[in-house]
């Protein structure tokens, strides 16, 4: 009787794939900023064990997959030639202030959910880049969105590109190229809310937020910031009181309504803004922690905010700051909120866990393990556990909650790893109990 009923659920989720609420995985982190709920995921899996397929992925992109029915997308952007291959760990060493002399084709692939065949495959756009790269950087780190019937591939300096389902180009919008900071490259995503797209272009030229008719590409709005380069992707915050589109940036985290109106604004943030704002239980966290800051912050937010909520010099909570912590911010992977904790996952392997209504401190600073030093994507967590994706492409798998961490250890002691002995920095798929794990060169289907 279970296998039926497993059978009928899957059966439902195919047919009907907005039946459930994470049959689709539509955006980077997914519907629910990495928590999964939907089915049961694996937690242990190789190159073969529990492998449904595994496809090659040309050139180089460390975009996120996403997924809608029986549908993946990804994108990548193709160099006609060798370029140099990425390095794992520290970012210093790694400018290339130079533009490429090879020529690219920037990509979208489309694949079959169930067997990885690929379904079509266009390219966007071909040409030289117009800017420089940081060497762990790609020419394709924005992660798509698609709203079921179409998908927007957005490539930073290059353009944004809008698909049907069938790979037909249906518009494209393109900007720039701007010069980003020490020429690191782009790599914002897009957010998708209704019938429009929001776009920030944070860059050391003129910054920018946009926002199209998603059937159009035609320009609604345009509000200049003044910010430099960040990297943040905007969150769509629809708390009790109304709806919020949220930025980071290196000056201000800055959130506008829908008109793109501003509401509030809060100072004290980090030199260089990557993770994104995310929402849970009613409240909305934002952080940062460049390596080299004093300050890295991370704040807990309540809806209803207006003008400057900063905190003054002798505070960690205000009308509209629950709590903050001073030094708990990430670099690069966004944090997780997960059954009343928020998990603050640090690039150099340590995890760190807050109450999430609180921020009274559970853990901090904790291993995960002996070598594991290098992450950049974002965490997620499904059943009880935690799972954290190391750039060697090792994913641990970590209980939940205090008792992840058992008094007086220095290591989390880790209930599994994972290797697909490939470098990994794109944050995964996770839905109907499945994974889309991207690495250098694949991607992979864990069922």
């Amino acid at each position: 009787m279970g296998r039926n009923l497993s059978v009928t659920v899957l059966a439902a989720l195919f047919l009907n794939p907005g039946a459930f609420g994470q049959a689709n995985w539509p955006q980077f982190r997914g519907p629910k900023a990495g928590v999964v709920e939907d089915a049961v995921l694996p937690v242990t899996w190789s190159t073969t064990e529990h492998a449904a397929w595994v496809v090659d992925i040309p050139g180089r992109g460390w975009s996120s997959p996403i997924v809608w029915g029986n549908r993946v997308f990804v994108t990548t952007a193709v160099p006609e030639g060798e370029t140099e291959a990425p390095k794992k760990g520290l970012y210093l060493g790694g400018e290339r202030p130079t533009p490429s002399d090879k020529v690219h084709q920037w990509k979208v692939y489309c694949l079959d959910f169930e067997s990885g065949k690929v379904l079509w495959e266009v390219v966007a756009h071909r040409g030289l880049s117009q800017y420089g790269l940081h060497l762990k950087n790609s020419h394709a780190s924005e992660t798509p969105v698609t709203d079921g019937e179409r998908v927007y591939a957005y490539f930073g300096n290059v353009g944004l590109f809008c698909y049907d389902f069938d790979g037909r180009l249906v518009w494209s919008k393109k900007w720039g190229p701007f010069k980003t900071r020490s020429n690191w490259g782009t790599a914002a995503s897009s957010a998708l809310y209704k019938d429009r797209l929001y776009v920030v272009n944070d860059n050391d030229q003129q910054s920018f937020l946009v926002a199209l008719d998603k059937t159009t590409g035609e320009e609604v709005w345009r509000v200049n910031r003044d910010e430099k380069s960040n990297w943040a992707t905007p969150c769509i915050w629809a708390n009790d009181q109304r709806t919020e589109l949220v930025t980071s940036g290196t000056g201000k985290v800055r959130s506008y309504d829908l008109t793109g109106k501003p509401l509030w604004e809060l100072a004290g943030t980090t030199t260089i803004a990557i993770p994104s704002p995310l929402a849970a239980d009613g409240l909305l966290y934002v952080t940062g922690g460049f390596v080299a800051d004093r300050t890295r912050p991370l704040y807990a937010i309540r809806p209803g905010a207006t003008g400057d909520i900063s905190l003054k010099e002798d505070q960690t909570s205000n009308d509209f700051i629950v709590w903050s912590r001073t030094k708990a911010g990430p670099y690069n992977p966004s944090p997780i909120v997960y059954q009343g904790y928020v998990y603050v996952l640090l690039d150099r392997g340590t995890l760190s866990c807050y109450e999430a209504k609180t921020g009274k401190e559970v853990y901090a600073g904790m291993r995960i393990a002996a070598g594991a030093n290098a992450f950049t994507a974002s965490p997620w967590a499904n059943d009880g556990k935690l799972f954290c994706l190391s750039e060697d492409g090792d994913t641990f798998v970590i209980q939940a909650g205090p008792v992840g961490a058992p008094a007086g250890a220095k290591d989390l002691s880790p209930l599994h790893c994972n290797k697909l002995q490939e470098m990994c920095m794109a944050t995964p798929a996770a839905m109907r109990g499945s994974l889309i794990i991207r690495t250098l060169s694949k991607l992979y289907c864990i069922r």
